[in-house]
């Protein structure tokens, strides 16, 4: 207990003088070591370092965290509240599967849980109605969306979350110790450099100002305090100049840092590029699956209000009509289209605007490119995936999803 109560009034002692020797060092009333400019420009690109991968670290985890719950309350303030608690929570679930050494179980993505609901809906409002149908090819390709962020959130949390935070708990609090410890020898060797000052200054005012009485014992006293103090300051200069050794070889350590984070960095563009052009195939494929023209809908044939004249505009832009006669066309299955007999209707014909490239698969299709105008119309009988377009002289069968549709 004595010797607890010893080492708490040391350190008490240390850190009072040290506080004034602070306090003293910003008024520039007390000497001061200064590094050299190239080890205050390494501490500053470590700083800068640290404080962006922090930064850079949160962002990614907000956007790679699933978000399973519901929101709860009604306002913004209530939603980002829920979703920072749950970030939060998730959080100390993965630091505490981390200390178990025990996997992390799989969460449930925004995707897999939407599919949920909405097979759910389509099993309580009809499976076999147009809506039921519809909700259950959005349901399964929502669901291959959410395996697919899943394996996107695996990967990219191997391969640059957990770089980063290793930087973070490991390398820079290294670095941090190294750097609390080079202060403390600085300041232990300002503090030296003071006293010796003092010694010397005091030395030479008995020597100008003799004490006639005790000449020899006093002067003899100040040289040895001179003497010690100067052996104190060659000792506390090593000290600082192998501890700032020491730190100058971590601080230039941030250069691999840098190369790391690189090619870190390199991995999760390709992880987040093959998640998009995952995400874009599902869409892509659930687009054909769905097949129908803007504006139309195949339902119920009774409609749930009065049906809007034929000669409206709204109905004309908002629907493709269909030529209701062709001569020689067989229902489908039973032979195959000839365009040189299919002749254009005689009004509602539709301009479309080419999404992407199309090659055509036979010469019964027609071949596009990306943002070029052609005009469309479809037929009776046709696959609603298809169109039939017209650029020029040429004319083929074009499909849907290729299209954007002008009024």
């Amino acid at each position: 207990m004595d010797f607890n109560m010893k080492k708490l009034a040391s350190d008490a002692g240390i850190f009072f003088t040290r506080a004034v020797q602070f306090t003293e060092e910003k008024f520039g009333q007390a000497e001061k070591t200064e590094l050299d400019a190239h080890f205050e420009n390494l501490l500053a690109r470590a700083d800068s370092t640290k404080n962006w991968t922090e930064k850079i670290l949160r962002q990614t985890e907000v956007l790679l965290q699933p978000n399973p719950s519901e929101w709860t309350g009604t306002g913004p303030g209530a939603r980002a509240g829920s979703w920072w608690r749950r970030l939060a929570g998730a959080r100390v679930e993965e630091f505490l599967y981390e200390k178990l050494d025990r996997k992390v179980p799989s969460r449930v993505t925004n995707g897999e849980l939407l599919a949920q609901y909405m097979t759910e809906a389509a099993g309580e409002l009809g499976p076999t109605t147009p809506y039921g149908k519809t909700l259950i090819k959005v349901a399964e390709a929502e669901k291959r969306l959410g395996a697919a962020e899943r394996d996107f959130i695996h990967t990219a949390s191997i391969n640059f979350l957990t770089p980063l935070r290793n930087f973070l708990e490991g390398d820079w609090k290294t670095i941090s110790k190294e750097r609390r410890l080079l202060q403390n020898r600085r300041l232990d060797l300002d503090a030296c450099k003071a006293r010796l000052k003092k010694a010397k200054a005091a030395e030479a005012k008995a020597t100008t100002v003799p004490d006639f009485q005790e000449t020899r014992p006093r002067n003899y006293i100040l040289s040895a305090s001179a003497s010690a103090s100067e052996q104190e300051l060659r000792v506390a200069q090593t000290e600082f100049d192998r501890q700032a050794e020491v730190t100058r070889l971590l601080l230039e350590g941030i250069s691999s840092t840098h190369v790391n984070h690189l090619r870190c960095l390199h991995e999760f563009v390709e992880s987040q590029t093959t998640y998009y052009a995952q995400c874009y195939r599902h869409m892509l494929d659930l687009q054909k699956q769905l097949g129908r023209f803007p504006g139309t809908f195949v339902g119920t044939t009774e409609p749930a209000s009065p049906p809007l004249s034929s000669t409206s505009p709204t109905t004309t832009a908002a629907t493709m009509p269909v030529e209701p006669s062709v001569a020689g066309l067989a229902p489908p299955g039973e032979a195959a289209l000839c365009l040189e007999e299919v002749a254009p209707p005689a009004s509602g014909t539709r301009k479309a605007r080419v999404l992407y490239d199309y090659e055509a698969a036979d010469s019964s299709e027609l071949a596009l490119l990306a943002d070029e105008l052609i005009t469309v119309y479809s037929l009776p009988g046709m696959d609603p995936d298809w169109l039939i377009g017209e650029r020029g002289n040429k004319k083929g069968k074009v499909p849907v999803t290729y299209l954007e549709l002008l009024s």
